[in-house]
C-alpha cells in the first residue's frame, strides 16, 4: 500500500512540481485530463500520493545516453512540454574513446560531412535545422573552416550543448550508469556505439536477438605548428571553400615507400571479439591498403582536384588534414583512422611529406560499435514492436554518422511525447532524408543488416516523368532535395513546432 511515509518527497512538493510542469494548462481541463488518465492507467483506487508518484514516473521521459542522439531527443521532448530525465554515465563510468564528461562529446572526426546544397547530407542537416535542432544550432555556433563540409570545434561544440541542456528547466541530468531498461514510464535508449557491457547484455535480452557489432576507428591529430608548410600547401578540393585544408602531396616513390611501411606495420591485437565487422565508410587505413596497392590513391589519398601550386599539377597521391578547432592549432588526418600500435603510427605517418617532424596530439585508435538488428525490432516511428513505451535512437539503431544519429534522436523525442499524451505516432515524410533513414532501419530486408549513412540511394525515387525531364544526376538530386524540403515544411507545420526564438519571446 502506498502512503505518504513510503515516498521521500512531500505531497506539497510533488504538487508544486506538477504545478510547474503544467502551469500553462487551465485547472478545469487539467482535472478532466487527469480523470481520464487515471481511468486509463488504473489509478482510480490509489491514494493521492501514490497517484502523484506514478504520474511522475509515467509523465517523465527517460533518455538514456547523453550523446548526439540523446541530447537531441531530450531537447525535442522538453520543447514539446515534457519533463525529461537525461542519464549519462560519464564520469561515473567511461568508455575507451571518451575523454571528458561533456554531453555530445565527439570522439571520431569533427566533420558533420557535406553542407553543399543538393547533397543528401545537406538535406538531412536542413531538415534538422528547420526542426529547431539543438545539435545543428551548436554546430552553427562552433563551426570551423572545412570547405563545403560542416566541421566543428569539438570542445566548444560539447560545451555549448552541455550548457544548453543544463539550463533547460524541464531537463534533469542524472550522472549514473543505467544497467537495466526502466520498467516504468517511457524511455529512449540512445547509448550509442559504445554502450556499456551491462546495458548491452540487457538490451540483447530485451530484443531477444544476438549481439551485432563492428569496429570503428579514430584518426590521428597533429599539432598545426609541427606541419612543414614548405612542403604542404593549403587548398580545398576543386577550390570549394578556399584554403581550408592542409594538403601533403606525394610522388610515386614516396607513395610506394609509405604503402609498404603501412601494410607491414603492427596493429593492436583485437581482444575478446570473435570477428570484425568493419563499416565500409570508416575502414581503418591499413585495411584499405590491404585491398590493393592503388586503393588508397583512389580513396582517402586521392589527389583529384588538388593541384600542387608549386607544379600546377595534381600529385601522385595526397593526404589531407582538416582543422580540428577554432584556434586552428590542431589538424586531423582525414580518413586515416587506424588501429596500429602507437609507435608504428608515428613511424609510418612521419613518412608523409610535410609530417616528418609532426607532433601527434592524438593517435588513431579502435573501439567497438554496437547496434541492434533494427528491422526485427523497431517500427518506422522508432518505438520497439515489443514495448511501445521503449524507443531507440542514434547509432545503436544502425544509422551511421553524427547527423544521422541526431535525426533519429529528433524523431524519437517527438514521438515519445506523443506516446505520453496518447496521440498517434508520426513517421517522417517518405520523401525526406529522415524518413528514408527510419524506413531503412525499420524495414530493410537483408540477412546481414549493416549500418548506413544517408545517400540518395535511400531516398524515394522521383517519378518517371521527372527522371526523364532531369536526366542530369545533379539536377535530379536538387529536385529530390527541393521536393523533400517542401514535404518536410508541411510536416513541421502540422506538428505546430515553434522556432526556439519565438518560444523565448513568449516566455519573456
Amino acid at each position: 500500500m502506498f502512503t505518504a511515509s513510503t515516498y521521500p518527497w512531500s505531497l506539497a512538493h510533488l504538487c508544486e512540481l506538477r504545478s510547474e510542469i503544467r502551469n500553462k494548462v487551465k485547472v478545469e481541463s487539467y482535472k478532466e485530463e487527469r480523470k481520464e488518465r487515471d481511468e486509463r492507467l488504473g489509478f482510480g483506487n490509489l491514494t493521492d500520493c501514490a497517484k502523484l508518484y506514478l504520474r511522475d514516473m509515467k509523465d517523465t521521459i527517460n533518455v538514456i545516453g547523453g550523446g548526439l542522439a540523446g541530447v537531441e531527443a531530450a531537447w525535442q521532448a522538453a520543447r514539446m512540454g515534457a519533463k525529461v530525465r537525461l542519464y549519462e554515465m560519464r564520469p561515473v563510468a567511461t568508455t575507451p574513446a571518451h575523454r571528458t564528461d561533456k554531453l555530445a562529446e565527439i570522439v571520431c572526426s569533427n566533420s558533420l560531412k557535406s553542407d553543399e546544397y543538393g547533397s543528401a547530407p545537406f538535406l538531412l542537416k536542413e531538415e534538422l535545422r528547420r526542426g529547431s535542432s539543438l545539435v545543428m544550432e551548436a554546430a552553427a555556433a562552433t563551426r570551423v573552416p572545412a570547405g563545403a563540409a560542416l566541421s566543428v570545434d569539438r570542445g566548444k561544440f560539447a560545451e555549448y550543448i552541455t550548457e544548453r541542456i543544463e539550463q533547460h528547466p524541464a531537463i534533469e541530468i542524472v550522472r549514473e550508469e543505467i544497467k537495466e531498461i526502466p520498467a516504468d514510464g517511457i524511455s529512449i535508449i540512445a547509448t550509442g556505439p559504445l554502450t556499456s557491457e551491462a546495458l548491452t547484455a540487457e538490451i540483447m535480452r530485451f530484443t531477444g536477438d544476438d549481439q551485432l557489432y563492428f569496429y570503428d576507428a579514430i584518426a590521428p591529430i597533429v599539432a598545426a605548428d609541427s606541419i612543414d608548410m614548405s612542403i604542404a600547401f593549403r587548398a580545398a578540393r576543386y577550390g570549394k571553400g578556399g584554403d581550408d585544408y592542409i594538403n601533403c602531396p606525394m610522388s610515386e616513390d614516396e607513395y610506394a615507400a609509405f604503402f609498404d611501411a603501412l601494410v607491414e606495420a603492427k596493429s593492436v591485437p583485437l581482444k575478446r571479439f570473435e570477428e570484425t565487422h568493419w563499416f565500409e565508410s570508416c575502414l581503418p587505413i591499413e585495411e584499405i591498403a590491404r585491398r590493393g596497392v592503388d586503393t588508397l590513391r583512389f580513396g582517402p589519398m586521392k589527389p583529384k582536384g588538388l593541384p600542387d601550386p608549386r607544379t600546377g599539377r595534381e600529385p601522385y597521391a595526397c593526404v589531407q588534414l582538416r582543422q580540428e578547432n577554432l584556434m586552428a592549432d590542431a589538424y586531423g588526418i582525414v580518413g586515416f583512422q587506424n588501429h596500429l600500435r602507437y609507435g608504428e603510427q608515428e613511424r609510418v605517418l612521419k613518412l608523409i611529406p610535410g609530417l616528418a617532424n609532426a607532433e601527434f596530439l592524438q593517435f588513431g585508435q579502435i573501439h567497438r560499435n554496437t547496434f541492434i538488428n533494427s528491422p526485427q525490432i523497431l517500427n518506422e516511428t522508432l518505438e520497439t514492436r515489443r514495448s511501445p513505451n521503449i524507443f531507440f535512437a542514434g547509432q545503436i539503431t544502425g544509422v551511421e554518422g553524427y547527423v544521422e544519429s541526431v535525426s533519429t534522436g529528433w524523431l524519437a523525442g517527438v514521438n515519445a511525447v506523443r506516446t505520453l499524451d496518447g496521440r498517434p505516432l508520426l513517421a517522417a515524410p517518405q520523401t525526406s532524408a529522415m524518413g528514408a533513414l527510419c524506413r531503412y532501419v525499420s524495414s530493410v530486408t537483408t540477412k546481414n543488416f549493416q549500418p548506413v549513412n544517408i545517400t540518395f540511394g535511400l531516398l524515394e525515387p522521383l517519378p518517371v516523368e521527372l527522371r526523364k525531364k532531369h536526366r542530369n544526376k545533379r539536377e535530379r538530386h536538387i529536385v529530390q532535395v527541393e521536393r523533400a524540403l517542401e514535404d518536410w515544411d508541411r510536416f513541421i507545420g502540422e506538428l505546430r513546432m515553434q522556432p526556439l526564438d519565438e518560444k523565448k519571446k513568449e516566455e519573456k
